[in-house]
């Protein structure tokens, strides 16, 4: 899950703090922010994301227009998220840890909290997986109806084909496709994993998708603690 910077509330031309009168007015300026991608699967879906509220606003009224309570959302992590009431603590968000730490992604469009977590740290992995539903596929979930497990798998053989690409011509052109194949594609956290020998495509993905928090990796691209978290 991509460890993102939201940014501080939008300002309008006046330098005012900018008043949603509706939540979905904040759309924009999300995708602006942190990209065309789903804050939880990492799908690519620049015409149809939704305004998604950390704390549910049936619970948290006063959140409803609230810039640091939102983020976006797919229709399918937005509907199994629900309206359930929550506490942001037992979770790992992607705008307050580095999120890409706490799950490993792999072939068969596999997800799981990280093996080197803590036993405290992966029972929050684990919860917001389930609140999402980021593991769901037809062998530990025969009645998901969503695709999110073969869009990951199919992204994961076009990056596994590209990084074959580039090992057979390894050049500044090749980075380049890569790097649009893969803003194409989203599922950054799989183009991560499979170039994770690669710190320099590292690097290129990390600064290519927009609103990814550098803070979380070092010069290698390899992924450290956020500053300020516990992840």
């Amino acid at each position: 899950m991509r460890p993102v910077e939201r940014g501080p509330w939008p300002k309008d031309a006046k330098g005012r703090r900018t008043l949603f009168s509706r939540y979905e007015n904040a759309r924009h300026d999300l995708i602006s922010r942190i990209g065309p991608y789903c804050s939880y699967c990492e799908a690519r879906l620049p015409a149809s994301l939704a305004v998604e509220h950390c704390q549910p606003k049936k619970h948290k009224k006063h959140l409803e227009l609230d810039w640091g309570n939102f983020l976006l959302a797919c229709v399918n992590c937005n509907s199994i998220k629900g309206r359930d009431p929550i506490r942001l603590g037992d979770h790992l968000w992607p705008d307050l840890h580095n999120t890409f730490r706490a799950f490993s992604y792999g072939p068969g469009a596999l997800v799981a909290p990280a093996a080197a977590l803590s036993p405290q740290l992966r029972a929050r992995a684990r919860r917001m997986m389930d609140l999402v539903g980021l593991d769901r596929n037809p062998g530990n979930d025969p009645s998901a109806s969503d695709r999110r497990w073969q869009e990951r798998e199919d992204v994961w053989g076009i990056a596994e084909e590209s990084l074959a690409g580039l090992h057979a011509n390894n050049t500044p052109q090749m980075q380049e496709q890569i790097v649009k194949t893969a803003l194409g594609h989203g599922r950054w956290s799989i183009w991560m994993t499979v170039f994770g020998s690669e710190s320099q495509m590292l690097g290129l993905f990390i600064e290519a998708f927009r609103g990814t928090s550098r803070s979380c990796f070092d010069k290698a691209g390899r992924p450290v603690v956020r500053p300020g978290a516990v992840m």
